[in-house]
Parts: C-alpha cells; sequence; structure tokens
C-alpha cells in the first residue's frame, strides 16, 4: 500500500470499538488488574498493555503505532509537546560525563536544554556546522553519544547530509537523533540512517493550531524500551484529548501538506522576484542551497520558510508585519493558518557557525488560504515597508 494509504488506516481497530471509524478518547488514570501477580509484574510488561493512564491508553497506542508507520519504525513514544519529545529522548542517553554533538541551527528550546540543564548535570555539548556532513568524524570523542541532527533548521534552513552524518556517528558508536518535525511525512529518517525521529507533533500532525503535543519513533524495539523507560521516569504524559487531536490531525495529513507545500512554493517564487527581498530561504527552491540534498532525501516540502530582506529599519519591518490581514504574528506552525515572526536579533543563536543576513529575516508559514489572497497580502506588506524605508 502507498504511504497515504497506510497513515489512513494505521492503528484503527473499528471491530474493538463497535464499528467506530475513529479510535474513541479513553479518559483513564487507574486501570484495574485481575491480580496480584499481574500487579506486582515488572520490567518490560510495565509497558505492554494497559496498566496505568500515564503509560498509555488504547488512544494513545493508536496514536504511536500511527505515527511509527509514518515514519517507518519499530515503536513510537508519544509526549505532552515537541520539547519534551526532545528532552525525554536525550535523557535516555546521556548521563554525567557524557558528550552531545548538537547542530548549530538546533530549535532556540533545544540549545537552552543543552546549556541549561545538560550543562548542570555534567553533560557536555558541542555545537557543530550543520552543514559539515561526513566531516563530523572529526569532532566525534570517545565519550559522544549521541549526535542531534535538525533538517532543514526550522529557522535557517540548512539541510544537513543525514546519510553521511549517521555513516560517522555509528562508525564512532554514536547515535543519530533528527528533529524531522519539517520534513513529517516527507522525509524517511530510518531509510537515511536515524536511529531516533522526534517531531513536535503540535505542529503539522495536529495540524489545526489546537493541541500540543510530541513524538519520539526510534528505529529497534531496544531503543523504544530506553527512550519509554526514560520519558515514564520523568512523567512526560500527553493528555487523552491532546492524542485524539493528533490522531484526527494524522488522517489528513497529506493532503493538507501537500496543499502547504504548493502555496509555500508558490509564495517562495513570487518572493523571490521581490525587490525587497535578498533571498529566501526553501529548499523545494532551485536556487536554495540546499536544493540538491532536500531533492535526493525529500519527497516533497511543507509550508514553512524563510525570508531575508534588504536592509529596511525596524520601523518599516514591524509596520509590515503588523499591517498583515492574513499573515499573523504567532509562534508555532503548521496548523491552517498562515503566521509569520521577525527572526533577527537575538531569535538566532550560533556559536559554531556564523549567520549574518543582509537584512532584517523573518520565518513565513503558508496556511491553506487562497494563494492569491496571500500574495495580496505580502504585496500590502511590502508598500508599507517601502513607505517608511
Amino acid at each position: 500500500m502507498k504511504k497515504e494509504t497506510r497513515l489512513l488506516h494505521a492503528g484503527r481497530h473499528p471491530e474493538r470499538y463497535h464499528g467506530a471509524v475513529n479510535v474513541p478518547v479513553f479518559r483513564a488514570s487507574t486501570i484495574l488488574l485481575p491480580s496480584v501477580a499481574a500487579m506486582e509484574s515488572g520490567g518490560r510488561s510495565l509497558f505492554e498493555g494497559v496498566r496505568y493512564g500515564r503509560f498509555g491508553t488504547p488512544t494513545t497506542f493508536a496514536l504511536e503505532d500511527t505515527v511509527a508507520e509514518l515514519e517507518g519504525g519499530a515503536r513510537c513514544v508519544a509526549t505532552s509537546s515537541g520539547l519534551a519529545a526532545i528532552s525525554g529522548a536525550l535523557m535516555a542517553f546521556l548521563k554525567c560525563g557524557d558528550h552531545l554533538l548538537m547542530t548549530d541551527s538546533a530549535y532556540a528550546p533545544t540549545r537552552k536544554f543543552c546549556d541549561e540543564v545538560l550543562a548542570g548535570l555534567g553533560i557536555e555539548t558541542t555545537y557543530y556546522d550543520p552543514l559539515i556532513g561526513g566531516d563530523i568524524a572529526a569532532l566525534i570523542r570517545p565519550n559522544t553519544r549521541v549526535v542531534f541532527t535538525e533538517s532543514p533548521g526550522s529557522l535557517t534552513f540548512e539541510v544537513q547530509d543525514i546519510p553521511a552524518i549517521a555513516a560517522a556517528a555509528h562508525a564512532a558508536g554514536a547515535i543519530v537523533m533528527i528533529d524531522n518535525t519539517w520534513g513529517v511525512l516527507h522525509f524517511q529518517p530510518f531509510e537515511k540512517g536515524a536511529d531516533i525521529s522526534i517531531q513536535a507533533a503540535t505542529k503539522y500532525i495536529v495540524g489545526h493550531a489546537d493541541a500540543m503535543l510530541g513524538t519520539i519513533t526510534t528505529a529497534t524495539e531496544a531503543l523504544w524500551l530506553k527512550v519509554k523507560s526514560s520519558v515514564a521516569a520523568f512523567g512526560h504524559s500527553p493528555g487523552t484529548e491532546e492524542m485524539y487531536l493528533g490522531l484526527r490531525g494524522l488522517r489528513t495529513l497529506p493532503v493538507r501538506l501537500a496543499h502547504h507545500g504548493a502555496t509555500a512554493l508558490a509564495l517562495t517564487r513570487w518572493l523571490e522576484a521581490r525587490p525587497e527581498v535578498d533571498r529566501v530561504l526553501y529548499p523545494a527552491l532551485e536556487s536554495d542551497p540546499g536544493h540538491a540534498l532536500w531533492k535526493r532525501d525529500f519527497g516533497g516540502a511543507c509550508g514553512l520558510f524563510g525570508v531575508i530582506l534588504k536592509p529596511a529599519s525596524k520601523a518599516a519591518v514591524d509596520a509590515m508585519l503588523d499591517g498583515y490581514e492574513h499573515f499573523k504574528l504567532g509562534f508555532s506552525w503548521g496548523g491552517f493558518e498562515s503566521l509569520v515572526i521577525p527572526t533577527g536579533g537575538h531569535s538566532i543563536h550560533r556559536t559554531a557557525t556564523r549567520w549574518q543576513p543582509a537584512g532584517p529575516s523573518l520565518r513565513f508559514h503558508a496556511g491553506l488560504e487562497a494563494v492569491e489572497d496571500l500574495i495580496a497580502d505580502l504585496e500590502r506588506g511590502f508598500e508599507r515597508l517601502t513607505a517608511i524605508g
């Protein structure tokens, strides 16, 4: 079956629920067990079946099975947010004295977790150039346990050579994690060498800007048990309604993502021709430096992209952004709505590489509105920009 068909049916068992098309929402904390022996069983059985609400219900398992199918992994662990997925995955494999290699283009909360939480636990993080490829081998130490990737970067959109990075990491005994939120449906992480794939399911999986959710998918059962044990120890547990909303979003993900991607490509091509724009950051564009890698490794693109303007005053950029009708100011992305945020100033932190755009930088998310309306909104914004200068 094609991926779209598998995704539509994964995790669904109508025969178990009186023919209901959707898996019901199980609101449960306490689960009654049939015997003392069953209650006292520990180890792996703790995470098999329904034993306690925090460890999962049939709603949880349906979501996890569907995401594992989506990414081609062995098993999945759901968490309460994308950041909980990132921190939960990292803590499963790192301890005091270990070393982590983290892409310099990482999501800002990921960097904060490394610099504050991991550093406080005696875990050292080295940031590396996201474009390093196989040369990352020179940075791997005997105590390097994890190489963390994010492709493309969610603010600066560098596409990483995951197969080359994975080959170097595996040769040294390190595991490879990827934040696959941008790639969601179009990047198959385990085919490219990743061991663990993380998604902020809040974005495209939920798809409607109404739930916080994260997922950690693993290449093997052994990795899943390690992650599940760590996540359970930290108490990460998504809410029942949020898991149902994630399942709802997964069923329509392919058609939504196709619209997001087509709109983003139309907008970025239009933006490239604008005199106010210095550069557009979107790997699906032929002009993007990461296009060749994107074309090799990805099956498509989503609606998230960046724009670097030519030099302009803050007042002019603020006027442009504040006046948008459809591109609303708001964090997150992946929902039905179009969004924009400024990404200059302190938004982008670099320590291994330099980020010096020619002018103000922005991040756009193309929603499900008609592309003609979005272009008109952008055009009026440029009028406001140039009026102030």
